[in-house]
Order: C-alpha cells, then structure tokens, then sequence
C-alpha cells in the first residue's frame, strides 16, 4: 500500500516564503553509469562545488545535487551537504528524491497535453470549456494554448479552501473566479491555468494525469522514481520540505496540490536528478533517446519554440531564460536546458527545510555561471591567468599591496589574494575598494581582517577616505591593482585605480594593473562628462560606456592626467574588443552585491540613469537593474510604451515588487521588468534615455529628476530629456563627444 509520511517535528517552520512560484534557473543533465563516456574531455568543475558550498555556507539551503551533461557528456554529478538537517542530520545522496513543484507543469501536464494533440485528440486551439463544463461562461474564449502560456486572464492562484472537497468542486469553484484580464490580454503565472490543463488530459484521456504521464512519459524511459506520491520503497530517499510547523515526507509541499490528493496539474511531481537528466536529454534529442521514441519531434519543437505573448518570452510549458529555456520549482528545484550547446543543468534542493527560509536564486544564477565555464573552450585568460603562466618572476623578492575584492579569480576560480601566496609572492597589505572585499557590502566599508588569510583589510570606501595613504602601503615595493569593473564611468572602481595610481606617484610605487574584460565590449556610448564635474563616481572625462578595459583605464589616466607614476599593464590573452563578457568563457563573479550577472551589467549603465531620480532599479530585490518602478508607476501602461519603441534585444513586462532597501524601500511599486533576448544587440544608455523619456510623458507630475545630473554627467542631455525631446535626437547629439573620444583613446588602447 502507498503511503506518505507527515513528521511533525520539534521546531517551527516558520511562515512560508514570498519567493515567486518560478523563477528561470540553471541548465540541466542526465545520468550515466560509472565509466560510462569515459572518453569525454577533462574538464574543471571546481567553479561548480564552489558556488555550490559558498551557497550551503549561506544557508541557502541544507544540501543540494547537481547534475551538468554537455552533449551527451557526464561533466558533473554530485551531492552536497545534507538531505536532512532536522530533527537527525543525513547526507545528501546522488539518488535523492526531490518534491520537484512547479517542474511538474513542463515536464508531466504540458508534454501530456502536447501528446494528446499530437494524436488529435485535442487542439491547442480548442476552448477549455469544450472539456470542462464547470468554467463560467465568461471563460469560453480561454483556450488551452493560452492556459499553456499563461495567458487565460485566470487569477495566479485561489485559496486554499477552493480545493477541500475535491477536484470537481475545486474547478466549480475556479470556473467562477473574476477573470484578472481578458483572454490573451496579458501575461500572468497561473497555477489555477494548469489546474485546469491537468484535468483536461484526465478527461479526454480517460486516465488520472498521474496515470497517463507514466504510462506514456516515464515508463518508457525507465524511469523509476519520477512520478507522483512516492512509493513506500521510496520514501528513505525524499529530501523532506517544511509547512505549518512540520517537516513532510513523501507528501507534496504545494498545499493546494497536497489537498487535491497529491496529484495536481501545477505540482506533485518527484523525481531524482539523473533521472530528470535522463529526460532532459530525450527532449534535447528531439523526443528519442537510447533507441526509445518517447515523443514525436515536432511535438518537442512545438513546444519549446519561445513566442512572445504580452510583456514576456514563452513556450507552450517551458519558461524562457536567455536562449534556452527550462523551469523552476518554489521547493529549490531547478532544470535548464540549452539546445545551442546541448547542456542540461540539474539543480535539485530543498531549501524549504528545515525552516522554510532558504532561498536558491542566487545558487541558481552562479551554478549557470559556473557551468558555462566548465563546458567552454580554452577562452580568454586575463591578467592574473597570464601571471601564472609567467610563474609570477616580476615579483621576485618584492613586496606587494594588492588592491582587490572577490571579483578577481583565475580560470579555476580561485581569489588574486590566494594565487598570489601561493606562489610564494609576499603581500604585505591587502586593500579593498567600495562594497569590500567579499564584494556584498553596500554601505561605507570598515578596514577588518580576511578570515582565510587572515590578513588586515584597509578599506578605500570609508566615510572619511577613499585614497590610499602611505600608512596603508607601508612596506611595499608595488601596488598590485585586480578588479572586474562594470565599464560605466560612475561605476567607482575606476575612480579607486585612478587614485592608487595618485598614490603610487607620491610613494614612488609601481602599479601593476593585471588586466580584465570590458563587460559590456568595447563600443563608446553616450556624452562625455560637463568640464568642472568631476567626483568620486565621475573621475574622468570619459563618455559613460567607454568601451576600454580597467588596464586601458589606467594607460589613459597617467597619461591624461599627467601622474608621472610608473604603470604596467599585464595583458590578457585571446581577448577581442568587441567581445561581451559572455563571449570570453570567464565565469562571472558579482563584482558587487548589485551586479549578480553579466547581463545586469549589461543594463546597468542604462537603467542605473534613473538612480538620480525617485525611482527604484530594483535594488534591495533579487534582479536588480532588471527592474524599474515606483508606487506612482502602472506597469501596463509603462511596459506598453516601452515596448512600443522595440528597442533592440529587449523586451519589457508589467510587474509589481517591493525593494528591501534603497529608493522606496518597504513600499509597493509598479514598474517593468526588463528582458534581454538578443544580448549582442543591447544599446545601455539608449534604452536608460528611452526609460527616462517615457517616465517623463506618462508621469509628467510626478517623476522627479532634480538629482539626473548627478549620475548623467551631461547638463544639455539633461534638458533634452526634461524637454521631451526625440530618442534618436538625444543619442546623434552625442556623435561628436564618441568619436572625439574613440580618436582620444586610440594612443592607450591594448587590444
């Protein structure tokens, strides 16, 4: 007999979390036996157990299991931490059964639907209502492509009492709910929508969707511990979740699914990490694999194809991220998938345990990260790849202050700091620009002591100095300087090494710059900085996107500025101008708590132009800079307009958040959320002017902009923008400022 278990344990669990129910994840893979493609390439995975263990340190979850397959290669499978933590700790195992969650509606009830289609036993086309009569009649236009794309106008969810007296009174009782928006008018995540579709295949089907999905979607694939309420034989194996002061076992966390009897179209899925590999790559191989035809090809190009609906990115099941696509689950689960490279990323936690405050987004966006670095080829090497390399003889019994934080590391994905003493060389003071050398703080910065090192930190963003001192460089013979910038003028690492370099000079210290990428390439965008406007996050005149890396910046401001010190550049190999970061294979580490990702910072010299007015750019939430809002702002009308200028690459969709801190911080805000679709086609600082402008026409009263110059630097683009004046008559105006600038840089320009 089948059964579940509800421990009750000797603990609170705390109130559940406001995490959105899916968020788009890392890449997925499947499993292999032991020995199994043996003859796949050696690759680095320490980036992966290190994202993975920092997380685990965190608290962002107990334990987790990470699988990474890249065409059909086994590059990483492994456990970490502890399945359990309460009221025993065990070890998390490879073979560990997750409550997968919202991984249900892809992978069990769309392919369902998908597969019912494709026999013509249903069309996408057709009318909800055609197969449940429960729906009111104001719902007759939904149809089942729209509940696929969450488009149906249905509410996101319903409470909890709507699903206590079983599923036919659950969908009377869902068939009456108010319509949110009109059919196919706007984009909303519904669980209620694959309510819905779940039991549209048990109807035309005949079967319980539990049933068909194993029959038709598992089984073949042999896939023994996927499915819904886990066998008894199972149960040793779950990764327990936490809900209402109790740790649950083999019952599903969703407590609208758990009240339908476990089996739902929006949750109740369980499954291992090979065994959703093992899935992942039968999608990849257009619905075959091993020689088992699972699902008919089209159906996976069907379904996987991204569309557009309003203000978001889709497919008919799957959510999209960059240029794959893949879901979420809220219990910490994770599948992404790659058809370019051929890679699934399986990421499987229970953050939900033991006290149901874990939080995976950041794991997520870094495991990609690191993935994307495993599987790369041999790319860029910067400077301090390039040091190894050389075997670090230009320090040979010298003395050493280094400037860093936790942005600079090598290929392996070790810190400058500990490369450095490693090899031998003596560093006799570490130095850390703004945000610390963890590169998390995000206030003025105390000097304190490295706790691995456990070497003094002098901090260059105090409350009372930001330059070096000959206190602070006492003893050495060279200033060694290695930070990821963002390639924004205002970003303060730039004005941190133009200081070191003042301070070299008065010391007589060399500074030796190890070089790194430009994020954001090298194209010059937008006006040069007002003569007299120089500050702390404006220290040269330079346009904002200046399109030269931190090393170019030094050669430009010694010999620009006239310091007279002494600056050497060690160079980069194999790294070309017109490279994003994306393109060099590096993996990205947050250079500060706001710049989760290299495609934040791709929109942070745009949309960080709003920081000088009363609006939010989402810091103080978990996307900063890929959201702009303020409680006087309507999301529909402002993600209208904006995609009514189809700037390149970008799309936006209405959103409602909250920031944890900063401007309006504590206060509900509407906004945008911002996408990149095509992140070689971004222009920041015209999308930022763009922003600007249809805050402008729409909130005429209300945005305030009194504090723009601060950040633009530019008083006639300022007066543009207060004017109204035309997108495109804004960017020419500052034609002349960009290629005054590209003649001025040409003379310090290293690649």
């Amino acid at each position: 007999m089948r059964r579940a278990v509800l421990v009750l344990a000797l603990l609170s669990c705390g109130r559940r979390s406001s995490a959105p129910p899916s968020e788009a994840g890392p890449p997925v893979s499947p499993p292999v036996s032991p020995g199994e493609h043996a003859s796949a390439p050696e690759r680095s995975t320490a980036a992966i157990d290190r994202v993975v263990e920092e997380a685990l340190v965190r608290g962002d979850a107990p334990g987790a299991v990470v699988e990474v397959w890249s065409n059909d290669q086994l590059v990483h499978r492994k456990a970490y931490g502890h399945r359990r933590v309460a009221p025993e700790r065990v070890p998390m195992t490879v073979d560990t059964v997750f409550d997968l969650a919202s991984l249900t509606k892809p992978l069990a009830t769309a392919l369902s639907i998908h597969l019912l289609a494709a026999e013509k036993r249903l069309a996408l086309g057709d009318s909800a209502k055609q197969f449940l009569p429960e729906l009111g009649d104001d719902k007759g236009a939904i149809t089942i492509e729209q509940l696929l794309l969450h488009t149906s106008g249905l509410p996101a969810a319903g409470s909890l009492s709507s699903f206590r007296d079983g599923e036919k009174r659950a969908l009377e009782r869902i068939g009456a709910l108010r319509l949110a928006s009109p059919p196919g008018a706007a984009y909303k995540y519904s669980d209620l929508g694959f309510i819905l579709l779940g039991a549209i295949v048990a109807r035309v089907s005949g079967e319980p969707l539990d049933a068909f999905a194993h029959k038709r979607l598992f089984a073949p694939l042999g896939l023994r511990a996927t499915g819904f309420r886990p066998a008894a034989a199972l149960l040793p194996r779950v990764a327990p979740t936490c809900r209402d002061g109790g740790i649950l076992e083999g019952v599903v966390h969703d407590p609208c699914a758990s009240a339908l009897g476990g089996v739902a179209g929006h949750a109740g899925l369980f499954s291992t990490a090979e065994e959703l590999s093992t899935f992942a790559r039968m999608l990849l191989h257009g619905g075959e694999l091993g020689g088992v035809r699972v699902l008919p090809s089209d159906l996976v190009t069907t379904m996987t194809k991204p569309v557009h609906v309003p203000g978001a990115r889709r497919t008919l099941g799957w959510d999209v991220h960059g240029l794959g696509f893949g879901h979420t689950g809220f219990t910490g689960t994770s599948l992404s998938i790659d058809p370019r490279t051929k890679t699934t990323i399986v990421l499987l936690t229970s953050r939900l345990h033991p006290d149901e405050k874990g939080d995976v987004s950041r794991l997520r966006r870094e495991l990609a990260e690191a993935v994307r670095v495993a599987i790369a080829a041999p790319g860029v090497r910067t400077g301090i790849d390039v040091l190894e390399r050389d075997g670090f003889a230009r320090f040979a019994g010298k003395k050493v202050a280094l400037v860093t934080n936790r942005s600079a590391v090598d290929r392996k994905g070790q810190r400058t700091l500990d490369v450095l003493r490693a090899a031998g060389v003596n560093v006799v003071a570490l130095l850390a620009p703004e945000h610390g050398l963890d590169a998390t703080a995000d206030e003025f910065v105390p000097s304190g002591v490295d706790e691995k090192t456990h070497l003094p930190i002098k901090s260059l963003y105090g409350a009372d100095r930001k330059k070096p001192s000959a206190k602070d460089l006492a003893g050495a013979d060279a200033i060694v300087f290695d930070l990821q910038d963002a390639g924004a003028r205002f970003y303060t690492y730039e004005t941190t090494l133009g200081l070191v370099i003042e301070s070299a000079k008065e010391l007589g210290l060399p500074v030796v710059v190890l070089d790194r990428p430009n994020p954001l390439g090298g194209a010059v965008e937008g006006p040069l900085l007002d003569v007299g406007r120089t500050s702390f996050t404006a220290y040269h005149r330079t346009p904002i996107r200046h399109g030269m890396t931190v090393g170019e910046l030094a050669r430009m401001f010694e010999g620009e500025r006239s310091v007279g010190a002494r600056v050497e550049v060690v160079k980069m190999l194999d790294y070309r101008r017109d490279m994003l970061f994306h393109d060099t294979a590096l993996a990205w580490v947050p250079p500060s708590p706001n710049l989760r990702t290299d495609l934040e910072a791709l929109l942070y010299p745009g949309v960080a132009l709003l920081e000088g007015t009363n609006v939010s750019v989402g810091r103080g939430t978990g996307a900063p800079f890929e959201l702009v809002g303020a409680p006087f702002i309507d999301g529909e009308a402002l993600a209208k307009h904006m995609n009514e200028r189809r700037l390149p690459g970008l799309l936006f969709r209405p959103t409602r958040f909250t920031p944890a801190s900063s401007t309006h911080a504590g206060v509900p805000c509407g906004g945008v959320s911002i996408a990149i679709t095509e992140p070689e086609r971004v222009v920041p600082l015209r999308l930022g002017v763009a922003l600007a402008l249809s805050l402008r026409t729409l909130y005429p009263g209300a945005w305030q902009t009194k504090k723009l110059i601060e950040i633009v630097g530019h008083d006639a683009t300022i007066k543009a923008i207060e004017r109204g004046d035309p997108l495109d008559s804004i960017v020419t105006s500052w034609s002349a400022d960009e290629r005054a600038f590209e003649a001025r840089r040409k003379a310090y320009l290293l690649y």
